[in-house]
């Protein structure tokens, strides 16, 4: 049976996920997290997006990217077999490092938009690594919340632009919101 075709169109916006193989960890310290951005960075180089926010976690990873002019299968087949060729060699593994092909959800709403971000950047806390979002290190989180941290692999121009002034604290307070809900 075929796989269903993904919804494709220049400016579509996705909540990208992506799993190590039977769970396994992607990321064994921060050398490997670093060098996944980097090659996150080679194919915004080659297929040109705006990620929105990030989360680097051990064993998954979630992106908010919205195309220009590529399928994100170009930009995530890119991603993929290059870490995967650094993890493999690294480790000295062979293997599939992803599980799978990667999860794309596209992001049809601004409801759903700003909840993808939130949902990201909660992913951490959710998963009790850490108490508080902005303590973890491989999120887009502080880009969003800090006057005076700038994270050089996300854009926060369009999630900040729905949100009041101050548009930083508008955004921290929403996301901090579903914490003192749950």
């Amino acid at each position: 049976m075929s796989r269903k075709p993904r919804v494709y169109f220049p400016g579509a916006t996705y909540h990208i996920t992506d799993r190590g193989n039977r769970c396994a960890a992607l990321f064994y310290d921060d050398r490997d997290r670093k060098r996944y951005l980097e090659m996150l960075e080679n194919a915004r180089s080659q297929y040109p997006f705006h990620l929105h926010s990030y989360c680097l976690m051990t064993n998954h990873i979630h992106l908010q990217l919205e195309t220009i002019n590529h399928h994100p299968q170009k930009i995530m087949s890119t991603i993929n077999t290059h870490y995967a060729i650094y993890f493999n060699k690294r480790y000295d593994f062979i293997g599939h490092v992803f599980q799978g092909r990667y999860k794309a959800s596209l992001v049809d709403s601004l409801q759903y938009f700003l909840e993808v971000s939130k949902y990201i950047h909660l992913n951490p806390v959710e998963s009790g690594i850490c108490l508080s979002p902005e303590s973890y290190p491989w999120s887009s989180y502080k880009a969003y919340i800090s006057t005076d941290y700038t994270d050089p692999h996300v854009t926060t121009q369009k999630v900040l632009s729905y949100f009041y002034e101050p548009k930083k604290e508008s955004y921290r307070l929403f996301v901090e919101a579903r914490r003192a809900d749950s």
